[in-house]
């Protein structure tokens, strides 16, 4: 059952997720350090600038000369080594032995700039940081588009990421939509651009920048909220290819009526490969070969080579499944299929590489080449 959001909801929401983070891009960070493990590091290098100022003041404390009693005490150490690195001075305490003041000119106040530049840095971290990510922000906003938004990052978000990785896209044009902050955080560490939020929503939409997507990849837990997200994203982006996954065949029309140009339907297609596995192990593992990415057998669309044009389907050197002429997909075995036209497409069934293999190099520059003609 869909709920109607009433007037001022997307107001309030967005003020709520202003103060809970939700709605927040996240660009990926390469080998950056935790703002607050850095934070953290400089406290204890300032803490050991102090604990050694400390015990330099208090093994000399008889080089030292107090206004109020003439004696330095481990209290007076801590006191003047506190006003000594803060720059305040008060005067009260002194350094009157040679040897006390050199220690002061040599050690102490080395040790002085060292804390300084610890505080000034650690301020000036906090006070750029947010200034240096608007402005990546502001970069990759200029510069994105024709990228590919996956909404969830689950199981079925993550494999559809890695397969078309596998086809040539590159990590930088992938951006993930996810409620989960823990999802996301794993995202940008694997290179993806991440937005926290709820994607039935078309202000997070907007922060992924769907308006300039080529495709929309919908991968959520719950069929209600993949039809609601087909909506507002064939509401923004007319021209964009969206491909959704649903777990009940009876809700893939409606998907289909909200937008979705393609639905996938989990459940039926995780049953119908259960029961092909009763009735023939082998055809289950050719199956569960084609399904999984890298190992076993894999599929592949190309475009028809000029030797190949005029050749019936069979005459091809590859194991060619269908031919998309058009907007129709032919059968291998539709009369129709042959001979092959130039501007043909082949579906054909490969042997997957293993990666690092050298061909899985070469299979990784066909299905790129492969890719860039598909968008071109």
């Amino acid at each position: 059952m869909f709920h109607v959001k009433q007037p001022g909801h997307d107001l309030m929401a967005r003020q709520a997720d202003e103060h809970s983070g939700k709605g927040q891009v996240k660009l990926p960070r390469h080998a950056v350090q935790a703002p607050l493990r850095q934070v953290a590091r400089r406290v204890v290098i300032a803490t050991l600038v102090m604990v050694v100022t400390v015990l330099l003041v208090y093994l000399d404390r008889d080089g030292y000369n107090d206004n109020s009693d003439g004696s330095v005490d481990f209290l007076d150490a801590v006191y003047y080594s506190t006003v000594t690195l803060s720059t305040t001075g008060y005067g009260d305490i002194t350094p009157v032995s040679d040897f006390a003041r050199l220690i002061n000119v040599l050690i102490i106040t080395p040790l002085r700039v060292l804390f300084l530049i610890i505080l000034v840095g650690t301020t000036l971290e906090v006070l750029t940081e947010r200034t240096r990510e608007e402005w990546r922000l502001n970069r990759w906003r200029s510069s994105v588009r024709d990228h590919t938004v996956v909404v969830g990052f689950g199981t079925k978000g993550r494999s559809a990421i890695l397969t078309l990785l596998a086809a040539g896209v590159k990590a930088e044009q992938v951006v993930v939509v996810d409620p989960s902050a823990k999802a996301i955080d794993a995202a940008t560490a694997e290179g993806y651009t991440g937005v926290i939020g709820d994607a039935t929503r078309s202000d997070v939409l907007l922060r992924a920048e769907l308006q300039k997507a080529r495709q929309v990849v919908i991968a959520t837990q719950r069929d209600d909220t993949a039809v609601l997200v087909s909506l507002t994203a064939r509401q923004l982006n007319r021209g964009a290819h969206i491909v959704a996954s649903v777990r009940e065949e009876e809700n893939a029309p409606l998907l289909k009526q909200s937008g979705a140009d393609q639905v996938i339907t989990s459940a039926s297609a995780a049953g119908r490969l259960l029961g092909l596995s009763v009735l023939s192990p082998s055809a289950g593992t050719v199956m569960e070969d084609l399904i999984q990415q890298g190992t076993g057998l894999d599929l592949v669309e190309r475009p028809v080579i000029k030797a190949e044009v005029g050749l019936s389907v069979r005459e091809t050197g590859d194991l060619v499944v269908s031919v998309k002429r058009g907007h129709r997909l032919l059968g291998y075995d539709d009369p129709a299929a042959s001979p092959l036209q130039l501007t043909d497409r082949l579906i054909t069934i490969v042997r997957a590489s293993p990666p690092g293999s050298p061909g899985e190099g070469l299979k990784s520059s066909v299905k790129g080449n492969v890719w860039r003609q598909q968008q071109g």
